[in-house]
């Protein structure tokens, strides 16, 4: 049986937040998106990816999908839906000009994790006090990193570290990547934006999610542990155990 906590928090730099969450119990479908724009936009662009997927899902329900490629094509499908009405927002009135997101979505099916992501959002697998980034980030220094330009040191000091390759409302086509993995009892799949990654390590994030068996309490603790090391930007987390 699943249980799963979350919390969003503006931190304690940023004047509003932009990050947006969503779960879906009885789908097992859960997301985070992190918004970007000026004029409160960003926030405005996660909101509507969001609420656009759960819409979607709540009229194409994900357990008719009867297999993996099938999948793949709904949650393009769905996420082109949400790309092109952020575009269409964004055409049609200048607040919202620029405005795009990030969005990282997992679904449980059965044994099998399937995460879609667009962005820097990242999801994570812990696993017997081990943690696994499932996720790419899209990113210009990832870019770097894989090519080997830039050490990941370097890449934590860069001052373009932020700036990400991919969104929704981002371009006329979105490209999500499509990830699937075992799942086992007893495993912890993180959601997360980049206020709480940004703050804290991977290995203490993962020491924080194999000492608290409460989702809810765990999603809590990430915040206020990151909002402690600085909360220089939203946090937004979704926990859920296996």
């Amino acid at each position: 049986m699943l249980s799963a906590g979350f919390k969003t928090d503006q931190g304690r730099c940023r004047e509003n937040n932009e990050d947006s969450l969503f779960i879906l119990p009885e789908h097992r479908l859960y997301m985070v998106a992190d918004g970007v724009g000026g004029n409160r936009s960003g926030e405005v662009a996660s909101r509507t990816a969001v609420t656009w997927v759960a819409s979607y899902v709540d009229s194409h329900p994900l357990e008719a999908v009867a297999d993996e490629d099938q999948l793949q094509r709904y949650f393009l499908e769905c996420i082109t839906g949400a790309n092109d009405e952020i575009c269409r927002m964004a055409s049609e009135d200048w607040q919202y000009s620029g405005m795009a997101t990030t969005l990282v979505v997992a679904y449980i099916k059965e044994d099998k994790g399937y995460v879609v992501n667009i962005g820097d959002s990242r999801a994570y697998l812990v696993r017997d006090a081990e943690i696994m980034q499932i996720t790419h980030d899209h990113t210009y220094v990832n870019e770097l990193l894989m090519q080997g330009s830039i050490s990941e040191e370097e890449a934590k000091r860069h001052p373009e570290r932020n700036m990400i390759t991919r969104a929704v409302g981002g371009d006329p086509t979105v490209r999500p990547d499509f990830f699937r993995f075992d799942l086992e009892p007893g495993d912890v799949i993180l959601l997360a934006t980049d206020g709480l990654f940004g703050e804290l390590e991977d290995d203490v994030i993962c020491r924080m999610v194999s000492a608290e068996p409460s989702m809810h309490q765990l999603a809590s603790d990430l915040v206020e542990a990151a909002n402690v090391h600085g909360g220089r930007d939203n946090i937004s987390v979704v926990c859920i155990r296996i």
